[in-house]
């Protein structure tokens, strides 16, 4: 099919969904936008002529609907995704198009693998939540690293951001969280998420050049939790994040992303360290870029054109390291994303 495809990004006037629209037309894809603000997606689209509007509202089928009518794949990046993410998957999965979401909320994810197993099993739809830095980075990373063990003791993903200035989708996001756990932490353990009110510890992570030791937040915990085990065989997977991007993401007072080049892209630079244990044995694999939201563009699209070209392992739910070959996937971010595999 291609990349002559039409998608639909429901979303698309976001912080995130414009980088994503900004790669599907760098691709050739025809693409439309949709969301809930008419007038946003209007201004938009008199930036790019070429785009198709189409409005619609979560809670109007019939909308979303027409919004989908033509499409080969509809990407949702409009969180809270426990509010868009069934109503959109149901209606990926009435007109039988994959749907792909950047969902990093990790109840939302889990419900999705929860509710739409048997449904997009069926009709062999593709279905990946979480195709984004957070859950399908970290996913690729333990995959590849992995190669062709069957199964590891443990898997740790440490997050090395210089800075985390939040969307507003991102805080919308994290309070719906916050609530839906009631101000628990969570962690992966046992082979089951675990709700805890333990008190926050942090250690030292030593990270690949250019960052080196940082102090790191242990079980900052992220959508890896749900992605890695969906179908790797790891009863503990641990997420870790750099102590002054965590402050920065709490703080009430953090600005929003400003760019600093002609991609929009702001000046924050990140690495992703991931080791894999099994039997005493460790490898690690490691990504570095820039701007986690504008990362998260070619991490999706990518999917997408990958998914309509056939170029996948499964159907139904899966997350991204199960769908795709994760080393060949990684590679293909450059010079987007720098990776760093084992031999």
């Amino acid at each position: 099919m291609g990349a002559t495809a039409v998608v639909v990004v429901y979303g698309a006037t976001g912080h995130t969904g414009r980088f994503i629209v900004a790669e599907l037309r760098k691709r050739g894809f025809t693409t439309v936008i949709s969301g809930r603000n008419a007038a946003q997606l209007e201004a938009l689209a008199a930036e790019w002529p070429d785009l198709v509007v189409r409005p619609a509202t979560v809670d109007d089928p019939a909308a979303l609907d027409r919004a989908l009518s033509g499409a080969a794949a509809v990407i949702n990046c409009a969180g809270p995704f426990a509010i868009t993410g069934g109503p959109l998957v149901e209606a990926a999965l009435r007109v039988g198009i994959p749907y792909v979401d950047v969902a990093a909320e990790i109840e939302a994810n889990a419900a999705m693998f929860a509710d739409y197993v048997e449904e997009a099993g069926k009709t062999e739809t593709v279905v990946v939540p979480a195709m984004a830095f957070y859950g399908g980075l970290g996913d690729l990373l333990v995959t590849a690293a992995m190669g062709e063990w069957t199964a590891a003791d443990e898997a740790h993903v440490a997050y090395g951001l210089s800075s985390w200035r939040p969307t507003a989708g991102t805080r919308a996001a994290g309070r719906v969280s916050h609530e839906r756990r009631a101000g628990r932490r969570v962690r992966f353990v046992d082979g089951e998420l675990q709700y805890h009110h333990d008190e926050v510890v942090e250690s030292d992570w030593d990270f690949p050049e250019p960052l080196g030791s940082r102090a790191v937040i242990a079980e900052f915990t992220m959508a890896d939790v749900v992605t890695i085990p969906s179908h790797l065989n790891v009863p503990a997977v641990t997420t870790y994040m750099a102590v002054e991007a965590a402050r920065d993401l709490a703080g009430a007072e953090t600005p929003a992303p400003e760019a600093i080049d002609e991609l929009g892209r702001s000046d924050q630079t990140f690495v992703v360290d991931v080791v894999v244990s099994a039997g005493g044995v460790e490898r690690r694999a490691t990504a570095r870029g820039q701007d986690i939201y504008a990362v998260t563009a070619p991490l999706v699209v990518e999917a997408v054109e990958r998914i309509l070209n056939g170029e996948t392992r499964t159907t139904g739910v899966a997350s991204a390291g199960a769908m795709f070959d994760a080393a060949d996937f990684l590679r293909a971010l450059s010079p987007h994303v720098e990776v760093e595999l084992p031999h």
